[in-house]
């Protein structure tokens, strides 16, 4: 059988589909990310409110797209774990609780972040 080549254009549309509909699967499915969702929303309001400088902004989304990037990749390699190994693996809950933690470093992050930004604005 002959593998068909797509042509760079359409190779580049369907990988963002791909990651349309994963990013629609996450906002969806995933109660984590509808969470980190809505503090996201509450904090972009907050801003608004006390109209942070472009710079706040930056640093603001970036923390936002840092925690919910993590959170993402740990709710994949939840998934992969979860569908290699569906009974308890000491080992499996390990790699789940490293992936955890990383979502924790970057949520202490984006706190560190919001208080540099909104502490000074609120004391």
């Amino acid at each position: 059988m002959k593998h068909q080549q797509t042509s760079f254009i359409s190779g580049r549309i369907k990988s963002v589909t791909y990651a349309v509909k994963g990013f629609y699967l996450l906002i969806t499915t995933e109660h984590s990310i509808m969470v980190q969702l809505t503090i996201s929303a509450l904090m972009c309001i907050l801003g608004f409110y006390l109209k942070i400088s472009a710079v706040e902004w930056m640093f603001q989304i970036l923390a936002i797209g840092l925690v919910l990037t993590a959170e993402s990749l740990n709710t994949a390699i939840e998934a992969i774990c979860d569908y290699i190994q569906p009974n308890f693996d000491k080992k499996i809950g390990f790699i789940k609780d490293i992936a955890a933690g990383a979502v924790t470093f970057a949520a202490l992050t984006a706190v560190v972040i919001g208080a540099i930004i909104y502490l000074p604005k609120l004391i």
